[in-house]
């Protein structure tokens, strides 16, 4: 086998990836600021050296074969790492001192946020930029070293610290509670309301509208069999995109939600909220993740060595 023949140029690979993302050598060209004419005959020496042809010409639309589509996905896994490795090597001199991390939206603006600066502080050094995540990280292919995530923990290739579990909670403003029991007086209702411990029923949950975050659609059905409610007979409203969302829109009066209770102490303990029923422990917890490749790598052990330490001075 004539090894060259495996080893196609960075130029043809970079033209074949461009266009088979964008299944069109014009916008491939505006990308790589080259003329179509010039990804085109790229893309035409590559299925020759190749002896496979990449892609479905149909007047000036273009489709992925099989082998294209294929070929596609392992090339664009292997630029990402050769970029990484490029940024790494342009950053060199910087090496351990700066950490990419993603974190969920709300855990970063609530938890991780207010307490950064005592980090830079230990650390004056170090540079950490964070980037907001809700979907699941793939480290083959993302410009990241660590997250912060919820789930079960068992991810492939992947070194994972569990932070702490997560126990949800009831949210409601003080306008919506007179609707919660509409059976009881209204001293009872705000005694039972202060009491914690106190067993909701469907009757409670009438007429309410009830909020979801997307990314746990099974919320609701973990809250309810913890109390022993039929989960099919609750009306479940609106979703929205980040668990901050839902929490403005429980603040704002437009239904009840369940949050992690981490991500609502301010709002409960100012008085902003309410969460009449006891805290309710969910199948996910929180955890530091990152790929095996940055094990040892000075920023991510110091920042890891910090958040386990603030998490766990938290007791929860």
């Amino acid at each position: 086998m004539n090894y060259r023949k495996l080893t196609p140029s960075m130029s043809l690979l970079l033209a074949f990836e461009a266009s088979a993302r964008h299944e069109s050598f014009t916008r491939a060209a505006e990308e790589l600021a080259l003329t179509q004419s010039a990804v085109s005959r790229q893309v035409q020496t590559l299925e020759a050296m190749l002896g496979v042809a990449l892609f479905v010409r149909e007047g000036k639309r273009i489709t992925a074969t099989d082998a294209g589509r294929a070929y596609m996905t392992d090339i664009a896994a292997a630029l990402t790492q050769i970029r990484n490795a490029t940024l790494r090597a342009l950053s060199s001199e910087a090496f351990g001192k700066h950490l990419r991390v993603a974190t969920l939206p709300t855990f970063g603006a609530k938890r991780l946020l207010p307490r950064l600066h005592e980090l830079y502080r230990a650390h004056p050094d170090l540079q950490i930029d964070l980037h907001s995540r809700i979907e699941e990280i793939d480290f083959a292919s993302q410009p990241l070293d660590a997250a912060i995530t919820v789930g079960d923990g068992r991810w492939p290739n992947v070194i994972a610290h569990r932070l702490h579990a997560e126990e949800l909670v009831l949210i409601t403003s003080h306008g919506m509670l007179k609707f919660a029991s509409p059976t009881r007086s209204k001293a009872k209702r705000a005694r039972a309301t202060r009491e914690r411990g106190v067993s909701p029923s469907v009757a409670m949950l009438e007429g309410l509208t009830l909020l979801r975050v997307r990314s746990f659609p099974d919320a609701w059905r973990e809250w309810c069999a913890h109390f022993g409610l039929p989960h099919h007979a609750l009306r479940l409203g609106p979703s929205f995109e980040l668990t901050s969302q839902l929490i403005q829109a429980v603040i704002a009066g437009i239904g009840v939600g369940l949050v992690p209770r981490m991500l609502v102490e301010d709002e409960l303990a100012s008085g902003l909220l309410c969460s009449p029923f006891e805290p309710v422990p969910s199948s996910r917890s929180y955890y530091f993740t990152y790929p095996e490749r940055v094990r040892n790598h000075p920023a991510l052990i110091a920042f890891r060595e910090w958040l386990l330490q603030e998490e766990t001075a938290t007791g929860r």
